[in-house]
């Protein structure tokens, strides 16, 4: 296992949620149905938010009554609050996602909140998770560079991720939101956190913008991080996040992984439709 590293796929959640025009349902369980054939473990299907301010994700529920599901596969939900995480468990997730930021100008823009007052709200969906049994991911936006802050310090980042553990999350994805991380800064921003967090419990997540994300993703497999979140076709971007590109492309990372000697466990044959999909998807709509 020390070889293997896992893609959690998440194109169909953040890949999706920033395209302009609305996607239909069918196409998005068909795009979900085929990921679900191509040995992912954990795929990010659906967004309980308001539907005002993501409205590509209003279908959530739809979404994930429709998918035929895979017992080897983790479908996943962001859920914002407690209404979402309500709304994700009656339409039967396997885990949820809860999503805050290493920058308070970003967290103000998102999510309409300070940091500290983001993770207080989060601590009633902890514990209904714990409850209904489900697990919680964790992740934290600009953990090296914000639209509206700038340049984010290293301990800022360490300070949430702790806060996000000590709470019970089983795993916290640290999101170069803007892609403007430079190998440098992953270094930098990982040696902080891996002084609070086990590195057995931290992802990656960086978004492509400055085509770094490879280089990024070297340093982080430096460190021992074996978790990497990446859409196929390089889906995504964030409507909080200007100028950000789309995440880093999931074949890029499973070539570039191949190549390194590390397994993903993935079908590529499967993952070159899956390119396919995404790309006629964008054509469709657009």
């Amino acid at each position: 296992m020390k070889n293997f590293v896992e893609i959690f796929e998440v194109g169909p959640r953040d890949g999706l949620q920033n395209e302009r025009s609305r996607i239909a349902l069918d196409d998005k369980i068909a795009f979900i149905n085929l990921l679900s054939r191509g040995g992912f473990r954990r795929i990010e299907c659906a967004s309980f938010v308001s539907p005002k301010w993501v409205p590509q994700m209003a279908d959530s529920a739809e979404v994930m009554d429709g998918i035929e599901r895979t017992s080897t596969v983790s479908y996943a939900a962001l859920t914002p609050n407690l209404r979402g995480f309500e709304r994700a468990v009656m339409a039967r997730v396997d885990e949820v996602s809860i999503f805050g930021s290493a920058s308070e100008g970003f967290s103000k823009a998102n999510i309409n909140t300070s940091i500290s007052e983001s993770l207080e709200r989060f601590t009633p969906i902890m514990l209904a998770a714990k409850e209904e049994n489900l697990p919680v991911r964790g992740y934290i936006s600009c953990v090296t560079d914000c639209p509206y802050d700038g340049s984010i310090s290293p301990e800022s980042v360490a300070k949430v991720a702790n806060e996000l553990l000590l709470m019970g999350c089983y795993e916290i994805a640290l999101g170069d939101t803007l892609g403007k991380g430079t190998p440098e800064k992953i270094h930098n921003m990982l040696t902080s956190v891996t002084e609070d967090v086990p590195i057995n419990r931290l992802a990656g997540h960086f978004h492509d913008t400055n085509g770094l994300a490879l280089a990024n993703i070297d340093v982080a497999l430096d460190f021992g991080i074996r978790v990497f979140d990446a859409a196929v076709g390089g889906l995504g971007g964030c409507p909080y996040a200007p100028g950000a590109a789309g995440n880093v492309a999931t074949e890029k990372v499973v070539c570039h992984l191949e190549s390194l000697g590390f397994e993903t466990g993935l079908d590529s044959s499967i993952v070159d439709q899956a390119v396919g999909f995404a790309r006629q998807l964008r054509g469709k709509y657009h």
